[in-house]
């Protein structure tokens, strides 16, 4: 196996650990998100009204619940900030 495929092993295995307490085993609820990203981020978003916001930013077809597609696209989104905090300014660097 790549390691790509490696990587969304892990992402599926992440995914399946959190889901279906409350419901559906193929879908994150709010709760389940919540304490996902407590646990795996060590950190989460403050109070309810940030709760809801944030869940309704990744509940992208609006069912209610995170499926496994909304959920690689939150953790793309992390990995796309993470590589922005660790390269080099742009601005030394930009081609004329």
């Amino acid at each position: 196996m790549t390691t790509i495929f490696e990587a969304i092993a892990v992402l599926r295995c992440i995914f399946d650990q959190y889901a279906g307490k409350e419901g559906d085993a193929k879908t994150l609820t709010k709760k389940e998100i919540t304490t996902l990203l407590k646990e795996q981020l060590k950190g989460a978003p403050g109070n309810q009204a940030e709760i809801d916001e944030f869940f309704k930013m990744l509940d992208d077809d609006g069912d209610g619940v995170v499926d496994f597609n909304e959920y690689i696209v939150l953790v793309a989104s992390l990995a796309m900030i993470d590589l922005q905090k660790k390269s080099p300014s742009n601005s030394s660097s930009s081609p004329d």
